[in-house]
């Protein structure tokens, strides 16, 4: 009797190539499954998600006033601005063409940025209060703060100094201060996140 592997020239090796492949496939399907389970754990859990978002009601805060909150664990500042806060945040702005470039810096914003660009509405302004140099939490929430130069926050572990937009103009942080995600579900309540 003739050997069938004989006989057909290269079927053992195609038996082994497919041995081969179903062996390699069982073995990734198995590595999935036991894998899986670890990977899913990494997940956020629901505690976690619940705070990825947070309400704030902002409707005690009076023109002039700030208020801090807590989200993913930064301190998030929310201020009332005066009219005068407004026109000097303004005031430096610096000259943006129609395309969104920066014509012309005068103030010499290290970061510029409009104050328009940074606020929704221009009494509100919300900013991630970590200052971007060294992750220090930035003066001038409370009236006795020292603001600094410029009217908006002063960190003191190294000098940087914000505008009442929360753009840096003095010290050694590279950036303006952080403006989260948000949108105003009401006229008196805010929604991060």
């Amino acid at each position: 009797m003739a050997d069938h592997a004989q006989s057909a020239p290269g079927a053992g090796e195609t038996r082994r190539d497919f041995l081969y492949l179903m062996s390699a496939s069982a073995a990734a399907f198995g590595a999935a499954t036991v894998a899986w389970p670890f990977i899913s754990s990494m997940n956020p859990s629901s505690d976690v998600l619940a705070l990825s978002s947070v309400e704030v009601d902002i409707s005690s805060v009076q023109v002039g006033q700030s208020m801090t909150v807590k989200w993913r664990g930064k301190p998030v500042f929310i201020r009332h601005r005066t009219p005068e806060e407004i026109a000097a945040a303004q005031k430096a702005d610096p000259v943006v063409d129609a395309a969104g470039k920066v014509t012309d810096n005068p103030s010499g914003l290290r970061d510029p940025q409009t104050d328009a660009s940074r606020v929704k509405k221009a009494e509100w302004l919300i900013l991630v209060g970590v200052c971007t140099h060294l992750g220090c939490v930035p003066l001038g929430q409370k009236s006795a703060d020292p603001r600094g130069e410029f009217g908006g926050w002063y960190c003191p572990c190294h000098g940087s100094q914000y505008d009442t937009s929360g753009r840096i103009r003095k010290g050694p942080a590279p950036l303006d201060l952080e403006v989260p995600v948000y949108e105003f579900e009401k006229d008196t309540v805010v929604k991060i996140g």
